[in-house]
């Protein structure tokens, strides 16, 4: 039966309803264990969660641990696990059969293509069978003996997770500083390694962000310690190697909280930048590598609403800044005139119908990555000639990116070409004669065949009247006559534009009868920055209301099945999924939220929580106005869950997620529990082992990947 037609309910309805259903929960006492299906119940404990405008009951709470020790909140995740095992069981053969195709796709002797950087040609490559890379570089030429930098597999030995963050090697090439992580909450530590003797020195800077830069010196080392309790990185210091870190030195110190901050050497080595960088705001210091006493100068003073980001030029900086231009222009400054706007020239002026990205600097061109028509795009511009061009594309839906362009005296631009049928292709593409040379395309094993792929890019009409992108892909053959099960996509927030790539791990989707839908939403800058002004803050159901009226529009247009349409998003994507399932659960037959932020009122009132401060402007601050307060608890998925038939779930966690804290989703499972209608499956995967981006090996992520397949698979009722 197809629920399409149920209207929505409005917002006020959604806030008084949840409101009405908080009050009327039964006294907190402890429930039976478990529901008729063998699903645990979490126990309600009192509580109150306390703000300017009024407490709410949450009984709940006591999920949260910081510490990540309390025995009754391990047990209840254990118990989330063991149930998602005994209902995934029937199913393990056919997720066995998912994962074997995700994985028999990829070539596991691959390599990335070598980038050279102070004469150097750097690579990073995998071997059969290892989960982790080797990262390596050759010396002058590429048949010049390997030598190796690191190798991912000897370091992961002993740890159930493993990432490496960052890697930079010094000036001279001698010395590598390896940012790593171990438990997956991105508090990394920082060793150095002697590239000549291939020793490490046993110093090691632990809590600290990834990001790094070298000095001149080749012995001193920038990097970022992290506030120990928001995970906030807030304070550069300078380390000399083979020295004491107690005795290393404070450079900068951010006391604005609501701001990120990087460390970077520009493209032409000739500075290092600190980069802060807010939701509405940046500000970059600058200073010469070579200056011992690395004295860092302002480029332009930061202010509210305005984005930034430099690169030099010669005697310029070359800036793309958002000031008098909405969708960002690119502008040129004299150095020592960086901060005089009125010396600022327009390299690339503010359009209306394009958005500017991102920039390249070449000692002879500029390239430009734009967004123009939802898809991205790049432009080359001459600085002498002032030729101005894009660069041609052949799909209707497709995505261009700048690939590794480590060096600016060079007439050639790298980047990375892909659609939903062309599998990742790097290309050298020569600024003065247009002459492009492919370097690689990604393997994709498998008997796989773009030819055998269609991909569509249309535009659905929303309530409002403003018209959505999607982009869509299905198998040649699959007939768009309203019986090809759905499975849709989007992120929508931060101004994240989800571009339509390759995605080889949804071919076993696709290859079954699926369609793969991406919804293009308003919050991310697909269509300009007023695509991301018009989905967040006070205007964030444009959001949710872009993504079901997406999903109608497939529907009113049979290119699905109005009884197999499933939903997928993680982290602010994650948000999407909790809203929809709250708003327009008869759409969906099912919805896979991955390490939701659900709980958005709650965690947006503490400050003490990694990330908060940072996400005022992106979210609103619940304390500024009641206003703001009643509109985000109006679309919160945790706290408008309500006595309702819900779709069938899946969503996963992790104990050590830095980004979405693990007790979000085991706080909105545990709700939805106690307060859901129906008896459709409701399953929680809590990684223990983990945090925000799952498991940490090349092949280990796949397997999570092939239950959430093997489940969809399950509820679409395809057991091949």
């Amino acid at each position: 039966m197809s629920h399409h037609d149920r209207p929505l309910k409005s917002f006020s309805a959604v806030l008084l309803g949840a409101l009405l259903t908080l009050g009327s929960l039964p006294a907190m006492t402890a429930p039976a264990p478990s529901t008729a299906d063998g699903a645990p119940l979490a126990e309600r404990r009192p509580f109150m969660v306390t703000s300017p405008f009024g407490a709410r009951p949450d009984p709940w709470y006591w999920l949260r641990d910081d510490k990540r020790s309390d025995p009754d909140m391990l047990a209840y995740l254990e118990a989330e696990n063991a149930h998602l095992a005994k209902a995934m069981a029937p199913h393990r053969a056919l997720e066995q059969k998912v994962y074997d195709e995700i994985v028999g796709r990829i070539k596991q002797d691959d390599a990335s293509v070598p980038q050279r950087r102070n004469g150097w040609w750097y690579y990073q490559r995998y071997e059969t069978g290892k989960q982790y890379p080797i990262l390596a570089r050759r010396k002058g030429s590429l048949e010049a003996p390997e030598a190796i930098i690191l190798d991912g597999n000897e370091r992961a030995k002993g740890h159930d997770f493993y990432s490496v963050g960052n890697l930079e090697v010094s000036p001279d090439g001698r010395w590598a500083a390896i940012a790593e992580d171990t438990v997956g909450r991105r508090q990394y530590q920082i060793r150095i390694k002697d590239l000549q003797t291939d020793e490490w020195l046993p110093t090691v800077l632990s809590d600290v962000e990834a990001s790094l830069a070298w000095a001149d010196d080749n012995a001193t080392l920038l990097y970022i310690r992290k506030d120990p309790q928001t995970l906030l990185g807030d304070k550069v210091y300078r380390h000399r190697r083979g020295t004491d870190p107690a005795q290393d030195t404070l450079v900068y110190e951010e006391q604005d909280d609501s701001f990120y901050m990087g460390l970077a050497r520009s493209k032409s080595d000739r500075f290092l930048f600190i980069t802060v960088q807010s939701t509405v705001s940046a500000e970059w210091r600058y200073a010469d590598p070579a200056d011992p006493a690395l004295n860092f100068k302002v480029a332009v003073p930061r202010e509210r609403d305005h984005e930034y980001q430099l690169e030099d030029a010669g005697d310029r900086f070359v800036l793309r800044s958002n000031w008098q231009a909405r969708n960002f222009r690119i502008v040129a400054a004299p150095i020592d005139k960086i901060a005089d706007r009125s010396a600022w020239q327009d390299v690339i002026p503010h359009r209306a119908d394009a958005f500017v990205e991102s920039f390249e600097v070449f000692d002879d061109y500029l390239a430009v990555n734009e967004r123009s028509g939802g898809l991205s795009k790049l432009r080359v511009r001459g600085w002498k000639d002032g030729r101005d061009f894009l660069l041609d594309a052949a799909d209707p839906a497709y995505t261009m990116g700048f690939g590794s362009n480590t060096e600016t005296a060079t007439p050639l631009l790298r980047y990375i070409y892909t659609s939903p049928t062309t599998p990742a292709t790097t290309y050298d593409y020569d600024m003065r004669t247009g002459e492009r040379r492919e370097l690689k395309r990604e393997p994709v094993l498998g008997g796989f065949d773009s030819a055998d792929y269609t991909a569509e890019f249309r535009f659905a009409a929303a309530r409002d009247g403003t018209r959505v992108p999607v982009t869509l892909l299905y198998r040649r053959g699959t007939k768009l006559d309203g019986t090809a099960p759905l499975y849709q996509y989007a992120y929508g927030s931060y101004g994240y534009s989800t571009d339509p790539t390759f995605r080889s791990a949804v071919l076993s989707l696709v290859d079954r009868g699926f369609v793969y839908a991406i919804a293009h939403i308003r919050g991310g800058q697909e269509m300009g920055r007023d695509w991301y002004e018009d989905g967040k803050l006070m205007k964030k159901v444009n959001s949710f209301n872009d993504f079901i009226d997406v999903t109608r529009f497939l529907v009113a247009e049979k290119v699905a099945d109005p009884r197999r349409v499933f939903a997928m998003g993680g982290s602010a994507g994650g948000l999407l999924m909790g809203a929809i399932a709250n708003l327009a659960p008869g759409d969906y037959k099912g919805i896979v939220a991955h390490v939701p932020f659900v709980d958005v009122v709650t965690t947006m009132l503490d400050e003490s929580i990694p990330l908060t401060t940072n996400e005022f402007d992106e979210w609103g601050n619940p304390v500024s106005g009641k206003a703001v307060y009643d509109y985000m608890l109006s679309y919160s998925p945790y706290d408008q869950v309500s006595r309702q038939a819900y779709p069938a779930m899946l969503v996963t966690g992790g104990l050590w997620d830095s980004q979405v804290q693990y007790w979000e989703p085991a706080k909105w499972v545990a709700r939805l529990r106690t307060l859901k209608t129906d008896s459709n499956p409701l399953l929680m995967r809590m990684n223990m082992e983990a945090g925000h981006g799952g498991k940490s090996g090349r092949f280990e992520r796949y397997r999570e990947v092939a239950e959430e397949y093997a489940f969809v698979l399950w509820q679409a009722g395809i057991d091949r």
